[in-house]
């Protein structure tokens, strides 16, 4: 490759970059899925598509495909909130696995005896769509307001159930004989332990570091905290462990660290992954040939409704029957198991490994993946609504910046008062602030000035707070009650630990 390549291709890059981010507004204002216009973009590159772009490396793919996946789960992970999937972990971890059984046998059944494919295509197929995408369950999750015991359990679903569907791919995609069901049950058994154990050793030593070491440059703190959030995955994977579910992991611990810069840190990982999202979609829609899609058409139209209408339903259902979930949260997991570029990626997996009959198992699986998301995804914030599930509206969370002071052994807090918050009208003295936390400067409007007690809050102030190490904690929950409850938060029992599913607040 010359300089010349060089440029023509950062050029390309830079145009698909730009066409991807005004497409996100697009989609927003439509409810058409995103996913899907970088789908049509990669289509519309390549060669049956005015770019001409001839490309068909699956196994590069499938390797920038996982690239991908590790950058979105680490982003999801760090924005996911331990206190609402807390609650959520066994009904995650039942659906993760003995929902993923019942869905890749009855979607199996049905791609073999409705759709007429053999047993070992029914099977992949099965295993490829059985997993929840974390793209769109993240992507999906942030539009609409669903209770916290609800998100949380999609959130872990989707972060989880990557480990035993990789598994299950890689057994179906063997030349020789597919192991025992015993056998495979054991190897996911020990892979999730393995990857558990890794992840959250690497997360609880990356939390402990970053909180200790002060870094030279705020910029820093992003950057350590995703290559550590990647370690872990790499050090899972190296250990012959499930490194999706070790990235996950280390990344929900740091995410919910208290980490300095924290909000930086989340913004940089958000970007990230769209850069991932984006890519990743957009190199699938180059690797697929439409004029190859139409004999696969009716077969995808058959397996997916099958997936969705029956198989889907009695995963979760047959999942989750040891717990008390209410019939209408049943049937909105239901709905919300997301589909979108895990799958596409997965069935990378026996094209690399040139399984006979690959090719048409891609091809189902894109055409699935498309038509279905195109139906679930605008579609679920509507049944949320009918089945009386959405939060409504809430009091905008609380996003508070925090630098570290090495010398004063302080933290520097800074936080805006968005337009939900309801320290709006508050005075500086009603903060009630811990001893050894004070506001020491307000920005409002353009110019800053040092409060007195008696100073009115509005929206749209930055607060600059100084607390010391042992009262950093509780100022961030003294403010996080305010943001809640107002003036009167004590009093009403808002102490600023229960957790929203809002917007997250990049800092200014």
């Amino acid at each position: 490759m010359t300089v010349d390549h060089l440029n023509e291709l950062l050029l390309i890059c830079s145009l698909v970059l730009l066409i991807a981010v005004a497409a996100v507004r697009l989609s927003s204002r439509s409810g058409l899925p995103s996913l899907l216009i970088y789908l049509g973009i990669g289509v519309a590159i390549g060669q049956d598509g005015p770019g001409g772009v001839i490309f068909d490396n699956a196994e590069l793919t499938q390797l920038l495909g996982y690239a991908a996946l590790v950058v979105i789960l680490a982003e999801g992970g760090l924005g996911t909130k331990w206190k609402e999937i807390k609650p959520a972990l066994p009904r995650a971890a039942a659906l993760s696995t003995v929902g993923v059984a019942v869905s890749v046998g009855v979607t199996a059944a049905g791609a073999h005896y409705l759709a007429g494919l053999d047993w070992r295509q029914a099977l992949l197929i099965g295993a490829v769509v059985s997993s929840t995408d974390a793209a769109a369950v993240f992507s999906v999750l942030r539009s609409v307001p669903l209770p916290a015991r609800l998100t949380g359990v999609l959130e872990a679903e989707s972060g989880f159930n990557d480990a035993p569907v990789v598994i299950l791919v890689v057994a179906f995609s063997t030349s020789g004989p597919v192991d025992h069901w015993y056998t495979l049950l054991g190897e996911i058994t020990l892979e999730l332990a393995i990857g558990a154990a890794i992840g959250l050793a690497i997360g609880w030593l990356g939390a402990y570091g970053m909180r200790h070491v002060a870094l030279p440059a705020s910029g820093l703190y992003p950057i350590a905290v995703m290559a550590i959030a990647v370690s872990a995955y790499a050090a899972g994977a190296l250990a012959h462990g499930s490194g999706f579910l070790a990235v996950y992991l280390a990344a929900v611990i740091l995410g919910n660290a208290k980490l300095p810069h924290s909000p930086a840190t989340r913004g940089f990982a958000e970007g990230l992954g769209w850069i991932g999202q984006i890519g990743m979609f957009v190199l699938l829609g180059l690797l697929v040939t439409p004029h190859n899609l139409i004999d696969d058409i009716v077969p995808a139209l058959v397996i997916g409704m099958i997936l969705t209408i029956v198989a889907r339903p009695t995963s979760v259902f047959v999942a989750l029957a040891p717990f008390r979930v209410p019939w209408r949260e049943k049937t909105l997991l239901s709905w919300a198991g997301l589909r979108g570029a895990v799958p596409i990626v997965l069935a990378t997996i026996p094209m690399v490994g040139d399984v006979p009959g690959s090719e048409r198992v891609f091809n189902i699986v894109f055409v699935l993946v498309v038509v279905y998301t195109l139906v679930q995804g605008p579609t679920l914030p509507w049944l949320a609504r009918r089945l009386r599930l959405g939060d409504g509206e809430e009091a905008a969370d609380l996003g508070i910046e925090s630098a570290p002071l090495e010398r004063l052994r302080g933290h520097l807090l800074s936080t805006s008062i968005g337009p939900g918050s309801r320290m709006h009208g508050v005075e500086v003295g009603e903060l009630r602030m811990p001893a050894g936390a004070a506001v020491t400067l307000v920005v409002r409007d353009g110019s800053s000035f040092v409060p007195s007690p008696t100073t009115v809050l509005r929206r749209g102030d930055e607060l600059l707070v100084v607390a010391t190490d042992p009262v950093r904690d509780a100022a961030e929950r003294r403010l996080q009650a305010v943001s809640q409850g107002g003036k009167l938060a004590g009093w009403l029992g808002t102490d600023g630990s229960r957790g929203h599913r809002t917007q997250r607040h990049r800092p200014r």
